[in-house]
């Protein structure tokens, strides 16, 4: 397979909008108009409990893996392959040709490419998302703080991937940039915090 073709199965396999598709098919409920709109599994979990965020959450997590472990060594190609493989599979959660070219913030499809490249910084991050939300509540600040964490992590425990560093960095500068909206509700004390789902 040609290696245009290993992007375009990286990018639609990201593209899986998995929250829309089971809010829709076990609750006939449109995600793109409950909550916060977003198609991730936060959003799920407030529309639909843990009963259907926990599995969506974790295949929006393989989303990212797979492309990382399975596409990128079957190129053969350099380090720099599996990386953009993985990239290319969050633009494709975050810009869904199946919903619109809408869909989640790609945290968790983030943290599977991380997991499959450096899984030590992704541990780290982990450890850093897990405290900032029970300490403050707020997912969105846990989110940012895990991406920011993870192109540090990578350096000081994944030595062989510093030549690659750069696209953690923009992974993590992404994933920022799309809780802009977050972030504005952060500084105006408004944002939602974990826990609190909708009214059935």
């Amino acid at each position: 397979m040609t290696l245009a073709l290993w992007f375009l199965a990286s990018y639609l396999l990201g593209a899986i909008p998995t929250s829309f598709l089971v809010a829709r098919i076990a609750k006939g409920v449109d995600l793109r108009q409950v909550g916060s709109k977003n198609l991730g599994a936060t959003n799920l979990y407030r529309a639909l409990g843990w009963r259907y965020a926990v599995p969506v959450g974790l295949f929006d997590v393989a989303k990212g893996t797979i492309p990382v472990l399975l596409f990128g060594p079957e190129t053969r190609g350099p380090a720099w392959i599996p990386v953009a493989f993985g990239l290319t599979a969050v633009l494709g959660h975050v810009f869904s040709v199946f919903v619109g070219f809408k869909g989640g913030k790609g945290v968790a499809t983030a943290a599977g490419v991380m997991l499959g490249l450096a899984p030590w910084a992704t541990a780290i991050s982990l450890v850093t998302w897990i405290a900032t939300v029970k300490v403050t509540g707020y997912v969105s600040l846990g989110s940012i703080l895990a991406a920011l964490v993870l192109p540090v992590g990578a350096y000081l425990l994944h030595p062989n991937l510093r030549p690659v560093g750069w696209a953690f960095a923009a992974l993590a500068l992404f994933i920022v940039v799309m809780h802009r909206a977050n972030i504005a509700r952060l500084l105006a004390g408004t944002e939602s915090r974990f826990g609190k789902r909708e009214a059935q």
